[in-house]
């Protein structure tokens, strides 16, 4: 089979048995390009039957899939990351969108999704193999094996903000290991999990293999409880992510990977390097219109390069952050996902006014010509605010930096751990010793020193807290696709006994 890929969305948004299909429901939701700000399809949400019919076909379709060798599925993942690398700019337009993200950073996130099939094709045989284990008495007695074999059918519920990187990172290590999956991924962003299923069939993932869901959260309920369901993965909120761990222990008890919000922080100690620092700054804040989990809102700052920080951070901001149609080249900040989202961060602006903020650039909504029904934001600097302000305890998921001044490493660290979160921190210093200490006492399952918000398929992501266990990438992911069994064998007749 040959990928090619849509023009639109009318081959439906549910993905059954290798193909493109849609359902019979009776309640549907909007789909809305955020680019634009229209309705561009209406989806049928998933019913509990729908749900079970799905996870069915998982079912039936694992065993085959399950029982070919590691190898032999490493080489179709190998084909998916090269048909995923051969489109790579037709799968970015559909990123942006899907999801409203500037089309330089949809390509970053496209390539880095051809490397997560790469690696996990990779490593699938060398990781997936068992343990040969001597027993008392030698091994003409007595051994033991042990064999890491797939769950069965995974359930994924995926996120908005990285619509097709977050379905990959979910997916590549089930079907590495052996796993079928039942996906279903955010309302706001339903459109790259179908994208993929047709890359996955053209590669010669077998039938029934992937499938994918759509709906809120009846769907998500039914998927979670489904006693075929051996093993749950979840990326969203908090609250979102409590439920999806209660439901998943209502009718049988299934593992969960849960990887939840963050407030993270960057610390920028004054000996560091400023024009490095306000880069970091950037990265940690403005990517993907700040709708990032682990974006650093949180700034601190030391006191002795406040002035000159604040000062060179507002204008690296007012040079580079150009908001516009994010299919334009030089556009640097795209749409917001939607209405409701976009009033939520300018809600947090007006409640850190309230609390003594200053706004000291950004802030608005903006309406670049052409797109101007989009969710557009101009990013917003802040200063003047206190640890207790909600702008600083609550995620705001939107591009808010928050500049907070401290005066020592004692300090700052109390500070940057007094939150319920902990996915992710960054610490800037001319020292290693101190970058290296700093980074040891944080509360976060991921710490950048003197950079920020960088990604390596090879690297554990996750966090500490409330932001959630178990993770992704990595070769521990593909351990946590597996379940182990142990097998004794005893390798000649005997007639002694304990008893």
């Amino acid at each position: 089979m040959v990928f090619t890929a849509p023009s639109d969305l009318s081959g439906g948004l549910y993905f059954l048995n290798g193909k493109r299909t849609t359902v019979e429901a009776a309640e549907t939701f909007d789909v809305i390009e955020p680019r634009i700000g229209k309705v561009v399809a209406k989806c049928p949400k998933a019913t509990a039957e729908i749900v079970d019919e799905y996870v069915k076909v998982a079912s039936a379709a694992q065993p085959g899939w399950g029982e070919t060798t590691a190898l032999d599925r490493g080489k179709i993942l190998h084909k998916v990351a090269d048909l995923i690398r051969e489109h790579a700019e037709e799968i970015a337009v559909w990123e942006v969108k899907t999801n409203g993200k500037p089309i330089y950073e949809a390509r970053c996130d496209i390539a880095s999704s051809a490397d997560t099939f790469d690696f996990f094709g990779g490593i699938a045989t060398a990781v997936l193999q068992g343990d040969s284990l001597e027993l008392p008495g030698g091994p003409s007695q007595r051994i033991a094996y042990t064999r890491r074999e797939p769950y069965g059918v995974i359930g994924c519920i995926g996120a908005w903000n990285y619509p097709f990187q977050t379905c990959v990172w979910k997916v590549a290590p089930a079907l590495a290991a052996g796993n079928a999956v039942v996906y279903k991924p955010s309302p706001f962003a339903p459109a790259s999990p179908v994208l993929l299923g047709e890359i996955l069939t053209a590669a010669g993932v077998p039938e029934g293999v992937y499938n994918v869901i759509q709906g809120e959260q009846e769907a998500g309920i039914a998927l979670c409880e489904h006693q075929l369901v051996a093993k749950m993965s979840f990326t969203g909120s908090v609250a979102s992510g409590e439920a999806v761990q209660r439901q998943a222990a209502t009718k049988n008890v299934k593992p969960v990977t849960l990887e939840l919000g963050g407030k993270s922080e960057l610390i920028i100690f004054d000996d560091s390097n400023v024009k490095s620092a306000v880069a970091a700054a950037m990265l940690a804040n403005f990517l993907n219109q700040g709708q990032v989990c682990t974006n650093a809102t949180r700034v601190f700052v030391q006191r002795g390069i406040l002035a000159s920080f604040t000062e060179a951070i507002v204008q690296e901001a007012n040079e580079k952050l150009k908001v516009g149609d994010p299919l334009l080249e030089d556009t640097r900040v795209g749409a917001n996902i939607n209405e409701g989202h976009l009033q939520r961060i300018m809600g947090y602006v007006e409640s850190a006014k309230q609390e003594g903020g200053v706004v000291l650039r950004g802030g608005v909504r903006v309406h670049p010509e052409g797109v101007e029904g989009g969710a557009y934001f101009e990013p917003a600097i802040i200063t003047g605010l206190t640890d207790e302000a909600k702008a600083v305890r609550e995620e705001i998921f939107g591009a808010v930096m928050l500049i907070l001044p401290f005066e020592t490493e004692e300090e700052v660290v109390a500070r940057a751990n007094n939150t319920t979160y902990g996915l992710a921190a960054g610490v800037f210093s001319g020292n290693l010793a101190r970058g290296h200490r700093v980074a040891a006492r944080l509360q976060a399952g991921t710490v950048f020193i003197n950079t920020y918000n960088d990604t390596e398929v090879n690297v554990p992501f996750g966090g500490f807290k409330n932001s959630g266990h178990g993770r992704e990438n990595c070769v521990d992911t593909l351990r946590a696709h597996t379940q182990t069994k142990a097998i004794y064998v005893n390798v000649q007749d005997t007639t002694e006994h304990c008893f």
